[in-house]
């Protein structure tokens, strides 16, 4: 499978009375944006949009979902399974990224793991997206919406105005296009017959109410594991709807930027040969957690692969999938590498992971999330900060008088991503 990956890097990022493109300024009309929100569900009452930029002092929360700009220049749709029709398979053909902003989704959320995004001051460093120009929807619903239908309304709104926003500028020629392609097994092994074969096994967060992962549309829990190539995940094969804690949460635009694929099609046909992808779900129950491990052990026997990175997603109850993973490809000879965070307390003291095994003995880390940071005021919030003191991180009390907020870092959007997104590690000192 083939893919074409056309970028144009956003340089500025305004409102004004028509949509263009031009030398990497974006303008974007504001009102038409919103007659397209209000389109997308008839329980939707209130739409606020703010274009928020690097350096601002501003605080967005609780933050819902983050997704890049993605479409296709031929045939089919990003994110597919979004709407009725479009099921079709994505991960080839061209596609446009608008690169250096986002959509960025908010409002009064279900969750109480959603987070938070300081675009400047000491929270800034700790998440990824205060480096992006942000478009932010502010999205609020009717109060006959339950807890489930307001989670797919805000993540309708977040995919469909990322792809409706790249829609209207993709006739704009691209900055850098890149391929990438990925062959059928055994086309891929005789490619480089003389460089390891190292496959990724993705993990996938789905592990109860509102801990939701989409694999084109359908729910992760209700499948098994199975292979995918590379490039469907550039295409918004996967999106994010869940509310693990927001520090290790696999937003939509980690998903189209993830890292390790990046960085394993970068060193392709120089010291490795990138099969593919197994992709997998985290469980509640320990049998379905024996079942789809021993799915991931076969199909990297099938695969041919001779080793593996394999990351997580969320802490907990999921750390027995991956170590569940983890022995059953070390016990076929597949030398693993796993990608986590830690939950090692305040200070350090507590065991970092729930589960583990003597065979994960290579292990990076994203950091210790339970680390504590004092956010300062911020000259507007977009959003409600009175949650603060609910989401995950946060403790009564957290949100003081004067606007800032003492939390774990776990509250902060994208702070210990365990894709490796971020630049935050752990060592011992």
């Amino acid at each position: 499978m083939k893919l074409e990956l056309g970028t144009i890097q956003i340089k500025q990022f305004t409102f004004a009375e028509k949509t263009s493109l031009a030398g990497g300024h974006l303008q974007l009309c504001q009102r038409e944006l919103e007659e397209f929100i209000r389109t997308i569900h008839p329980q939707i009452v209130e739409v606020e949009t703010v274009i928020v930029h690097p350096g601002e002092e501003v605080r967005i929360m609780p933050v819902k979902d983050v997704i890049e700009p993605r479409t296709k220049l031929d045939d089919g749709c990003c994110f597919p399974g979004i709407n009725r029709g479009e099921e079709a398979i994505v991960g080839s053909g061209k596609t446009l990224a608008l690169k250096g902003i986002s959509v960025l989704t908010t409002g009064k959320v279900v969750g109480f793991q959603e987070g938070i995004i300081d675009m400047s001051g000491p929270g800034a460093p700790y998440t990824p997206y205060s480096t992006l120009r942000n478009l932010v929807l502010r999205i609020e619903v009717d109060e006959q919406c339950n807890q489930y239908q307001h989670e797919e309304i805000l993540r309708r709104v977040g995919l469909m105005t990322a792809r409706w926003l790249a829609d209207q500028v993709k006739t704009t020629p691209a900055d850098e296009v890149t391929t990438y392609e990925t062959l059928p097994l055994a086309k891929q092994h005789a490619a480089y017959p003389d460089l390891p074969a190292v496959g990724y096994v993705y993990m996938l967060q789905s592990q109860g109410l509102l801990h939701d992962t989409w694999f084109y549309g359908v729910d992760v829990k209700k499948i098994v594991p199975t292979l995918m190539y590379p490039t469907e995940a550039m295409d918004g094969a996967i999106v994010s709807g869940n509310c693990v804690s927001a520090c290790d949460k696999n937003t939509t635009w980690s998903h189209q930027n993830n890292p390790v694929i990046a960085e394993l099609y970068r060193r392709h046909g120089k010291d490795l040969n990138f099969i593919g992808v197994i992709l997998t779900n985290e469980n509640v129950t320990l049998s379905d957690k024996v079942r789809s491990s021993n799915m991931v052990a076969r199909l990297a026997d099938q695969m041919g692969i001779s080793g593996a990175i394999i990351s997580e997603e969320g802490f907990g109850n999921p750390d027995a999938d991956l170590m569940m993973n983890c022995y059953k490809l070390e016990a076929q000879g597949i030398h693993t590498v796993l990608l986590t965070d830690e939950y090692a307390g305040r200070g350090g003291e507590s065991q970092s992971l729930a589960d583990a095994h003597p065979s994960a003995n290579a292990v990076v880390t994203a950091g210790n999330a339970n680390q504590v940071i004092t956010l300062p005021p911020m000259k507007r919030v977009i959003g409600h900060s009175v949650y603060a003191n609910t989401i995950a991180g946060g403790f009564e009390g957290s949100l003081h008088n004067d606007g800032s907020i003492t939390v774990e870092i776990q509250a902060i959007t994208g702070a210990t991503n365990e894709l490796g997104i971020h630049t935050l590690s752990a060592h011992s000192g």
